[in-house]
């Protein structure tokens, strides 16, 4: 199953059901030019393509760089990015804790290192492991950091993921972290939507692009093979063949103190698969249901959660449980499991990660963390809640799996994120705190529901700055997201205190369905057909605002990006009287070829299939590309994306624009050529990116 990789995605149906049945089904024919007059966007790196990007590039910089706000806000955010005050936020392998910094002076940045002891200074000492500017230059590239796979338990060799641009196909090149330099003669695979994990010092799992027929229809491996040290790629043998029609497939490893697990999955949708034991030449299939998320092994227990109910003989598991059973009772016919964890009505987990002795969980409770340790000793388990500062989020950073060392961080909306560190015994010890980059005094905090179309509470933050009133009169941005059971939670955030907060504007997080702050029962409240239920959420809150004179349509604008972007893109087509500015961000928007457009078919299982005539029906409701119409008041839209994007892809933003543009409505339009999906690839991108977005929002909304 894949992990949850496609983040930073309230409203009644514009079709009675009567005119859905009527509807006629979709052609399966490809979508000519007299069907879609903007097809020509698609071409992303197309001259014609450019060369419009260009032209609204200049146009949108030209207005939005020119609000007041915008140079002192890119200024402050920049010199935020690049502080020296930041949380260098640690990655714990073997005995060092290695950190990836960007700077000022580092502007791609620097893979470096340092011990735990030296860590816990004011200045830990680090020893340059790569620098990634210096490499760019000699190389010629636009190098972009996409991470490391390191080799347990000595963590001394490593795969190290290069993006060109920023984009999610990277290069992995094989890297001596002793030496300090990439080895002429090792591991290497060139640009792909690669998956590699070492089996040992000379063995990689490799899922990439071997040809013609070896990745799915989302762009993604099927086909798994062992590679050996020495060999070509091309003699490498298969160990794992999946369809063209799964997500991914792929094979990797699970270091553990008592021993190696070699794990295959294919991923036949976004949230369900099959998960297979590697032993020897045979692949043993765990009979686990297909939705059910396999954690991993810890002191030779299964760890399982569940996203929906499953009942074995009498016994019955109730959906949003973690589970854990010892393994080789499990391959022997054993099915009796201990319920770690059972969820509530407003309790689910939301992250499950160990050290080498302890078991840990961070918990929401009604959208607030707890974090807590269990342990595992002669068939018992045992938990301790570990004491947290207030009722904000705790994340588990990074954990060791040589000892009981972790780091993990506290954070909320007015309290800078604090990082602490527990190792021996069970109380945190405070080790760094990111700055305060605004000033909070006078600013409040408040969680409030509203109540969605079909009375389902939805609970929302609000965030008020110093001096404010309820007169309806306050510059408000509504933010949300609403899919793959992504939970949004309350978090130190110095764009939105500096750029918006400070200056007196209103910030409101919404917690609707199609996230994951209540469990997999959330999510999928709001999947395919219910899909509805997430975009009458959002209006919800929105009405909720104005209802408590928070804030009034002339003054709420709305933000999201990825999903998001989908969600504020139905949001404005179905209610653009509620919203003056709407900053649609990477997002997802002509939904008729979604499956046609970057890894689009990989979200079939969250949105539906356009191709299918019974999907369709309900798709077409809320697509906000086929939905558009002349003759209505849109607000002054705002689209932000990529070149580089290879996820989502910037052609969704560019057709939507052009055709507001044919329409006759105004829109802004900000195409960056590098970032990939994160529309930044360093911090001068970044600070550019969101002091465009919120000099957007002072615009349309003081």
């Amino acid at each position: 199953m894949l992990r949850k990789t496609f983040y930073m995605i309230c409203l009644v149906c514009m079709f009675a059901p009567a005119a859905m049945a009527q509807e006629a089904k979709p052609a399966t024919k490809a979508v000519s030019t007299s069907d879609d007059p903007f097809l020509w966007l698609e071409k992303v790196d197309g001259k014609k393509a450019l060369s419009w990007v260009h032209e609204q590039d200049a146009a949108t910089a030209s207005v939005l760089e020119s609000v007041a706000e915008f140079a002192p806000t890119r200024k402050k955010l920049l010199s935020i990015f690049n502080s020296q005050e930041r949380i260098p936020y640690p990655v714990l392998k073997g005995k060092y804790v290695y950190n990836f910094w960007q700077d000022k002076k580092n502007v791609r940045g620097l893979w470096r290192r340092t011990t735990i002891r030296k860590y816990r200074k004011a200045k830990p000492g680090w020893e340059t492991v790569l620098d990634l500017d210096a490499l760019a230059r000699r190389e010629h590239k636009n190098w972009v950091w996409k991470g490391a796979v390191c080799l347990a338990p000595k963590y001394r060799l490593c795969m190290v993921a290069l993006s060109d641009g920023g984009k999610d196909a990277v290069t992995y090149r094989e890297f001596d972290t002793k030496k300090k330099r990439f080895e002429r003669r090792g591991f290497r695979l060139p640009e792909a939507k690669s998956e590699v994990s070492w089996k040992d010092a000379n063995t990689l799992w490799v899922g990439t692009d071997f040809g013609k027929g070896s990745l799915t229809t989302s762009g993604y491996p099927r086909i798994a093979k062992e590679w050996k040290r020495g060999t070509s790629l091309k003699k490498a043998s298969t160990v794992l063949l999946g369809s063209v029609k799964d997500v991914s497939d792929g094979v990797y490893t699970e270091y553990e103190p008592e021993g190696r697990y070699y794990i295959a999955n294919k991923a036949h949708t976004f949230f369900s698969g099959e998960s297979l034991l590697v032993l020897g030449h045979r692949l043993v299939k765990l009979h686990i249901p297909d939705d059910a998320q396999l954690h991993g092994f810890f002191k030779d227990q299964m760890i399982i959660s569940l996203r929906s109910d499953w009942t074995i003989g009498k016994k019955t598991y109730p959906q949003g449980a973690l589970l854990a059973i010892d393994l080789d009772d499990f391959l022997q016919g054993g099915r009796s499991f201990t319920e770690i964890f059972s969820p509530g009505e407003r309790t689910s987990v939301d992250t499950v990660s160990w050290t080498r002795n302890r078991l840990l969980l961070t918990v929401l409770d009604n959208v607030h963390s707890r974090l807590f340790m269990e342990t595992f000793d002669s068939g018992k388990w045992t938990r301790k809640e570990v004491k947290l500062p207030g009722l904000g989020t705790a994340k588990v950073v990074t954990t060791g799996t040589l000892d009981d060392t972790f780091f993990f961080t506290y954070t909320d909306f007015l309290t800078p994120s604090t990082l602490y560190l527990i190792d021996k015994g069970d109380t945190p010890q405070k080790v760094k705190t990111s700055p305060a980059f605004f000033d909070a005094q006078g600013m409040k905090v408040q969680q409030y529901q509203a109540t969605s179309r079909d009375g389902t509470k939805i609970p929302y933050f609000l965030v008020t700055p110093n001096g404010f009133k309820a007169d309806g009169q306050a510059p408000t941005v509504l933010y949300g997201y609403g899919g793959f059971e992504i939970s949004l939670l309350p978090r130190y955030n110095p764009v939105v205190g500096t750029a918006w907060l400070a200056k007196g504007g209103v910030f409101v997080l919404a917690n609707i369905r199609g996230g994951g702050e209540f469990g997999p029962r959330w999510h999928k409240a709001a999947l395919k057909k219910d899909r509805h239920k997430a975009f009458e959420d959002f209006v919800a809150v929105a009405k909720d605002l104005i209802a408590r004179k928070i804030t009034s349509p002339r003054h709420l604008g709305i933000m999201g990006g990825s999903n998001g972007g989908l969600l504020v893109g139905v949001s404005f087509t179905q209610h653009p009287e509620l919203f003056n500015a709407v900053a649609c961000q990477v997002p997802l928007l002509d939904m008729r070829r979604y499956t046609k457009i970057g890894a689009g078919p990989s979200w079939m299982a969250e949105y539906g299939d356009p191709d299918k005539p019974e999907d369709w029906a309900y798709i077409k409701t809320w697509s906000p590309y086929q939905n558009l119409q002349k003759d209505t008041k849109y607000p002054q839209v705002f689209f932000y994306t990529s070149t580089a994007d290879d996820r989502v892809g910037p052609v969704h933003a560019r057709k939507m624009a052009a055709k507001m543009q044919a329409m006759g409505h105004k829109v802004f339009f900000y195409e960056n050529t590098e970032g990939g999906h994160s529309a930044g690839a360093n911090h001068e991108q970044s600070a550019h990116m969101w002091a465009m977005s919120y000099a957007y929002m002072w615009k349309m909304l003081r």
